[in-house]
């Protein structure tokens, strides 16, 4: 799907989604018992979510993600689902995976993701969980320990009520979301694996609003630009000898971009970092790097790193293109050259994916919870859910509701916990019931 569709696509279904009236139907016996059991675990799952939080899993931490897998795993063991950590090889450098699962033939094949690491590193000040009344604090509390948390206690609930048998369920809870490990044929391969002989995926990210979900995400992808100038006395800038200059050169390339690549709708880039002198040194590890110039020299060398989003393939191919050819077009005696690193791929609002919010919606609305609606793709950050969104039908932004994600000040919503849990069950249910 081109990029003009897409955008067409997620408006046209976004307008249906809205104006179509949905029969919601009652809540059947079964349901009924699958809410009161999330009623009455309740408690357990807040002290679970106490417990996991209270272990910090950095990205780069790879003993305590491990770690934190491996609580996770013993539950999904005691609620009859096959477990295995899938360790990531040294180059990668990344902790791992838990992926749990049942197998079967009944109903929907569903994929549900999560993530077991955080931005908060091993010697991050911000470790312990603590809550106060209605509000939980802690790394990870909403991004995305909560999702997680509700993934495992709808499943709990379902299978407490002997409704699991004969479905297939893949739970994959990556352990490096917010720092994905390279490269991504290795560390997304088993999630790719497990999309392919999936119907669904849900994503559990943290949710954008009570009455949201996310049907769309833009891809994302780096950029980086290299520029170099004749080093020269200054007094001899812009004639035919010395030119223009490495910064004067990087300056226009960058005013291009914003002139005439800038305005798709969906689409954005930015230049996160610029360095530029004589001579640079730059540190990709830890994104930091030092210039070197005299304001008497004619500089020499330009570094600008930067970062892409997009709503399609087409549409990232497309500003390549036309960053290239802005980038080619040197001013006298200076060179440039961009490179592009993939990340995340994008999900597109496909027919599919607003399907499965209007099946959403009308879990929502039998639990008198209120409509569910699209959330502007626009205004979201990639995910694991887009590395699968080319194989099967997707809705995300499932997960729990607070503020301050990745941030000091990272909270849970309480009052929304058990209510997203329930949601989550019946979706669940109600997809896995031919």
């Amino acid at each position: 799907m081109n990029s003009s569709r897409a955008i067409s696509t997620f408006y046209t279904c976004l307008f249906l989604f809205m104006y179509n009236s949905i029969n919601a139907q009652k809540l059947s016996k079964t349901e009924k018992k699958i809410i009161t059991t999330i009623e009455t675990n309740h408690e357990s799952a807040i002290k679970f979510l106490e417990k996991v939080v209270n272990i910090n899993s950095g990205t780069m931490h790879h003993k305590g993600v491990k770690e934190v897998g491996m609580v996770f795993k013993k539950e999904f063991d005691d609620i009859g689902f096959n477990t295995r950590w899938i360790d990531m090889p040294t180059k990668v450098n990344r902790a791992g995976h838990l992926f749990a699962e049942t197998s079967g033939t009944k109903g929907k094949k569903l994929l549900l993701i999560g993530h077991l690491d955080t931005v908060f590193e091993k010697d991050s000040p911000f470790q312990e969980y603590k809550r106060d009344g209605d509000i939980a604090y802690g790394p990870g509390t909403n991004d995305m320990k909560g999702g997680d948390v509700v993934v495992l206690y709808a499943l709990k609930a379902l299978y407490e009520n002997k409704l699991l048998k004969d479905s297939q369920i893949i739970v994959a809870f990556t352990g490096d979301e917010e720092s994905t490990g390279k490269p991504l044929d290795i560390s997304r391969k088993d999630l790719i694996d497990a999309a392919k002989k999936s119907d669904i995926a849900l994503g559990f990210e943290t949710s954008t609003g009570f009455n949201y979900a996310t049907v769309a995400r833009r891809g994302s992808s780096g950029w980086e630009l290299q520029v170099k100038g004749k080093r020269a006395h200054s007094s001899g800038i812009f004639n035919e000898r010395v030119g223009a200059g490495a910064i004067f050169e990087a300056s226009r390339i960058l005013n291009s971009f914003y002139n005439d690549v800038r305005g798709e709708k969906f689409l954005t880039f930015n230049p996160g970092v610029i360095l530029g002198g004589t001579d640079i040194e730059f540190n990709n590890s830890t994104a930091k790097g030092v210039a070197f110039g005299k304001s008497n020299v004619v500089s020499q060398t330009v570094l600008v790193k930067g970062g892409l989003r997009f709503i399609s393939e087409e549409q990232k191919e497309k500003t390549r293109s036309k960053m290239k050819e802005i980038v080619s077009k040197n001013l006298p005696h200076t060179s440039a050259s961009i490179s592009f690193k993939d990340s995340y791929p994008a999900m597109q609002p496909t027919k599919g994916n607003i399907k499965l919010l209007t099946l959403l919606n009308e879990v929502s609305k039998d639990l008198n919870q209120g409509i569910v609606e699209a959330y502007d793709p626009g205004k979201r950050g990639a995910a694991d859910t887009s590395f699968v969104a080319d194989y099967v039908d997707c809705l995300d932004g499932l997960g729990t509701m607070g503020s301050g994600a990745h941030t000091p000040k990272e909270t849970l919503d309480l009052t929304t916990f058990e209510a997203l849990t329930k949601r989550t069950a019946l979706l669940i249910y109600r997809l896995i019931t031919p």
